[in-house]
């Protein structure tokens, strides 16, 4: 049992000792992959990725390349987990069919005999969603530059005929 937790333990320190760039190579290794190809995939030098995987391999204490690709790969499993839990996505709910206040309809969805959630009716989109967006393609700048023209124009010619009909019954 002793001899069992020392290996453990002396598994864990060479895991430690690899850094992330070794682990990349290693991960490339595993998939039987020459060292000219790992090189391209990380865009590195192949000279870089030998000098990886020897010192993968020393600190692995393998005698060659295929026997750093078994130990990495026992290894991989137990110590490289997941730092974070995976999330969980609850259940779609059931909605039920709810009356506020002021009489307006609304659905709420059932979480638990004593808990509820509202939800609100879906809203249509509003039409100017993107108007302030700063990319617009050239015949939309255009479009929207004639349009608020002409709306200025309407509302300047709306306001010198209301002018006018005030003075007209001021005068009379």
């Amino acid at each position: 049992m002793d001899e069992l937790g020392s290996r453990e333990s002396d598994d864990a320190e060479r895991w430690s000792r690899l850094t992330d760039k070794q682990r990349a190579c290693l991960d490339l290794l595993v998939e039987r992959k020459t060292s000219k190809q790992i090189a391209r995939d990380l865009g590195i030098a192949k000279v870089t990725v030998d000098q990886r995987i020897r010192a993968a391999r020393n600190i692995l204490s393998a005698s060659d390349r295929d026997e750093t690709a078994i130990i990495y790969t026992r290894l991989k499993p137990i110590y490289d987990r997941v730092i974070y839990d995976p999330v969980d996505l609850p259940q779609p709910q059931n909605s039920v069919p709810s009356i506020d206040t002021n009489g307006s309809a609304f659905k709420a969805i059932a979480l638990s005999e004593h808990m509820t959630s509202v939800v609100e009716p879906p809203r249509r989109p509003s039409p100017f969603k993107d108007l302030w967006r700063h990319d617009h393609a050239t015949k939309s700048r255009l479009l929207i530059t004639v349009t608020i023209a002409v709306s200025a124009a309407i509302i300047a010619l709306v306001g010198l005929a209301i002018a006018l009909v005030l003075t007209q019954l001021i005068s009379v």
